[in-house]
């Protein structure tokens, strides 16, 4: 419990570090419209935790620390749902619908394509198969 702790604490703070490094080197948006930065870091780390299951989650001998450092810490602090939300919500207010869908439906869609795309190739890395996806035994619970 406290290694799995301090691992989403250390994970954590690299995720931010990284998240930070991408808004400054991409432009941002104001509230209400599309930001380049938290598009990418979204679908980046979608594709790195999906190609993350299907390599190394599944495999019995990960300990749970380490899932839980890389995948809430690390991923979980670098990508985010806050910000798209804010943005949409902001939008609205503004009365901007067209580019608050239109914001919205890009990152999911980018965003679960990313996380197929990292499914894939970590399938297709281990030589499964295509039509064999990774089984998650705990259900996604330490993601």
């Amino acid at each position: 419990m406290w290694l799995s702790l301090l691992a989403v604490a250390l994970g954590g703070v690299l995720g931010t570090g990284a998240r930070w490094g991408v808004d400054a080197l991409l432009p941002t948006a104001s509230p209400g419209t599309l930001s380049v930065s938290t598009i990418v870091v979204n679908v980046v780390g979608s594709f790195v935790l999906g190609l993350l299951v299907a390599t190394l989650w599944w495999r019995p001998g990960v300990p749970l620390w380490l899932k839980a450092g890389v995948g809430t810490g690390l991923l979980g602090s670098f990508t985010t749902f806050s910000a798209i939300t804010v943005n949409a919500i902001a939008g609205a207010l503004e009365a901007n619908l067209p580019a608050v869908v239109g914001s919205v439906l890009l990152s999911t869609v980018l965003g679960l394509l990313a996380a197929w795309g990292g499914l894939s190739l970590g399938t297709k890395l281990l030589g499964r198969g295509e039509t064999q996806p990774p089984r998650i035994p705990d259900g996604g619970a330490d993601l």
